[in-house]
């Protein structure tokens, strides 16, 4: 699958982490019928000052119209065709434990321009299974799965003790990125994009602004619930 080049831009790291987060204010408003929008009140959307939204933006080439604003339909088609969103991106799924099947479920992805191909596991007893329209194949299947030249976004949602394993495999079946569920860092040859979601970690750091806004440790939350 070929990527758009004229989507292509030096678009910061930081401006890339919060286009989704505009994507999503626009397609609430898009559902709710609304046309236009101004930077101020797609800011507020997004959770982002506007003067960030504005910065942001202009490295799409939309600075939007004084006193109009944003055309939402076309400030979405910008941002999507930015995220390399207009076409669907396949995506192979590793491990088929209760996480596994949960992101194979997902009908979200085939809303927000992915396509789940493939769900792969070890387990000989889960192997052959069906999710949906989509049987659970062999690793050994992954090779074959992988076309030359085109992308593909491999998902580990194995334990942690196979995770480096299964994103090697990965890697040498040609998937250039990889979105990590597995509770352990993973090592990846430079050139291949690598995301970790530890849903631990941010409870940890929930918890950490829950102690600061409060001033209580969780023993004097149980203390107080046992009375």
């Amino acid at each position: 699958m070929s990527v758009d080049q004229t989507a292509k831009r030096d678009i910061p790291d930081a401006t890339v982490a919060r286009l989704p987060g505009y994507l999503r204010a626009l397609g609430q408003m898009t559902s709710q019928g609304v046309l236009s929008v101004s930077s101020e009140e797609l800011a507020h959307s997004a959770g982002v000052t506007s003067a960030k939204l504005r910065k942001d933006l202009s490295h799409l080439g939309s600075y939007g119209v004084r006193g109009v604003g944003y055309d939402v339909a076309h400030l979405n088609y910008q941002i999507s065709r930015a995220l390399g969103l207009t076409h669907d991106w396949p995506v192979i799924i590793v491990g088929m434990g209760n996480l596994g099947r949960a992101l194979a479920s997902y009908g979200g992805f085939a809303t927000k321009g992915f396509k789940v191909v493939a769900l792969l596991d070890r387990d000989p007893l889960v192997v052959g299974e069906r999710l949906d329209d989509l049987a659970i194949q062999p690793m050994d299947a992954l090779d074959a799965l992988v076309r030359p030249g085109e992308a593909c976004i491999g998902v580990i949602a194995t334990p942690a003790g196979s995770a480096q394993e299964v994103a090697d495999l990965l890697v040498a079946a040609g998937v250039s990125s990889i979105l990590n569920f597995a509770a352990t860092a993973i090592q990846v040859p430079e050139g291949v994009h690598m995301r970790k979601v530890d849903l631990s970690t941010e409870l940890q750091i929930l918890a950490f602004h829950e102690q600061q806004r409060f001033g209580a440790s969780p023993e004097d939350f149980l203390e107080g619930a046992a009375r």
